[in-house]
């Protein structure tokens, strides 16, 4: 699946360019993790490339401000590894965000229902997965 993906991926010239970027990218990606910190390399991706600018973007303001005083000696590293870069902006990314649920459903058990359930689940073997259920759903079930 692999080799057909990089196949097609190479066919077409904007596509292969594409892919040459997207390598790119990673080495850079690469070259990065390795000049910083564990802890600032875990908040800072390469973003893009484009006319010799590197942007990097970094999860929040604490960490961009981090990463721009480092700013010479991240070029420096970056030049040492074979990257010529123009410049390098940082960019402080958008949280991720997180799907909304709607809150669970809170479902009431009455006292009788509770009762009757309990007697349902004493009549049953003891090993008995429904039993352990019943069970279950009677210590939890809110009155």
């Amino acid at each position: 699946m692999s080799r057909l993906l990089h196949r097609f991926l190479g066919s077409a010239e904007s596509l292969a360019r594409l892919q040459d970027h997207a390598a790119r990218l990673r080495r850079l990606q690469g070259t990065l993790e390795a000049a910083l910190p564990l802890q600032l390399a875990e908040q800072c991706h390469v973003a893009n490339l484009k006319d010799d600018v590197l942007v990097i973007s970094t999860r929040n303001g604490a960490t961009a401000v981090r990463l721009k005083q480092m700013l010479p000696s991240l070029q420096e590293h970056f030049l040492r590894a074979g990257h010529a870069l123009g410049t390098i902006r940082v960019k402080v990314g958008t949280p991720e965000q997180t799907a909304w649920r709607p809150p669970a459903t809170e479902r009431h058990i009455s006292a009788d229902a509770k009762a009757n359930l309990s007697e349902f689940a004493a009549s049953l073997p003891p090993d008995s997965p429904l039993r352990e259920s019943l069970e279950r759903l009677v210590r939890r079930g809110r009155e």
